[in-house]
């Protein structure tokens, strides 16, 4: 088990729930837009955001940023280090910076300080993009090993003042890359690990590599908060974490939805169906497990863990719930009939 840091109130490793993340792409010195965009993150299920910071208006829009959300907030710093500073004064709850890149010893030490004065704990992390040269050098390419000692000395700058309130992420667009590293990494150190696939791209295929480099890790015990990064609103991110934490049997968030993939003995329309079914659960919050299966093979007995289902026939399907038959009904009743017992669930 990993040690514990807090983010506004949010507890990180030590055994918490995984948390999910994501990040604004507003401009964070419009503070209106960004509280506005919180707000939708928010209401979608983010339990923790990050803003990007990349100049003195941004980093001074934080502080009313912070009075009008309700999750903690994360500032993103890059090469300034009175950023840094500056953000931890005006309110967040974590900073993101990778101490490399912002500067010599002293402006490391001085990050720390401002850190330490306002309890605000940092995140380190390394991006297979931004690799140091001499690990480059070192190694030939990017690699797992390269990936975790460019974190270790990250935190050693860090611990050299006697700053451990941290959590670490080693990213990497590479999924197979991107798993080892955090493997190796977690056999390493004790501090809770940020997971994250890096520069995934669209929501089509930044899910399946997301869902596959992070749910990999989560399902072996490793990573204590998520953000799944995609080309797209940030809202999307969201959803997505959800999903992939449910998958893991980390997050129990609304219905579960099972159904079978269909094949020959599939007699009714079951697709359109079931896609109608998702998008009129979409906001359900109840915790079922509704199952809707292709014929009578795939029906009541394979889905018997399912609350209730259907399982189709020729013009006509079965309701049943946990495994036993409730009643038959026309096909173009079928999703009606199932949407009255879910309401009764």
């Amino acid at each position: 088990m990993t040690r514990q840091i807090i983010a506004g109130g949010v507890p990180i490793g030590g055994g918490a729930p995984v948390t999910i993340q994501s990040m604004c792409n507003t401009r964070t010195a419009d503070a209106e837009a960004t509280v506005a965009q919180i707000h939708a993150l928010e209401a979608a299920g983010c339990e923790i955001v990050r803003v990007t910071v990349p100049d003195m208006d941004s980093a001074k829009a934080l502080s009313a940023i912070r009075e009008q959300i309700h999750i903690p907030l994360v500032a993103d710093i890059h090469f300034d280090y009175r950023l840094a500073v500056e953000a931890a004064a005006r309110g967040v709850d974590k900073i993101r910076i990778n101490p490399g890149n912002i500067g010599g010893e002293e402006n490391v030490r001085a990050v720390v300080a401002a850190c330490r004065e306002h309890g605000v704990p940092i995140r380190i992390g390394v991006n297979g993009g931004s690799l140091e040269k001499e690990l480059l050098a070192k190694y030939g390419h990017v690699t797992p090993e390269a990936l975790v000692e460019s974190a270790l000395v990250h935190i050693r700058m860090l611990e050299k003042y006697d700053f451990t309130d941290i959590c670490v992420s080693v990213k990497s667009s590479d999924v197979p890359l991107n798993i080892r590293a955090y493997r190796l990494l977690s056999e390493t150190v004790d501090y809770p690990l940020h997971l994250g696939v890096t520069e995934a791209g669209t929501p089509t295929m930044g899910l399946v590599k997301s869902a596959v480099g992070i749910g990999a890790l989560l399902c072996d015990g490793i990573g204590d908060t998520i953000r799944v990064s995609l080309t797209a609103d940030p809202v999307e991110e969201v959803y997505a974490a959800k999903r992939i934490l449910n998958a893991c049997g980390l997050r129990r968030t609304g219905v579960n939805l099972v159904s079978c993939p269909t094949c020959g003995r599939t007699s009714y329309n079951m697709i359109p169906l079931v896609e109608e079914l998702e998008r009129r659960l979409s906001g359900c919050e109840k915790k079922l497990t509704v199952a809707v299966m292709g014929c009578v093979v795939n029906g009541p007995g394979e889905a018997s863990a399912a609350d209730v289902g259907i399982a189709g026939g020729k013009g006509e399907g079965l309701i049943f719930r946990h495994g036993e038959i409730l009643r038959k009904v026309p096909e173009e009743h079928l999703l009606d009939a199932l949407m009255d017992e879910i309401e009764k669930l």
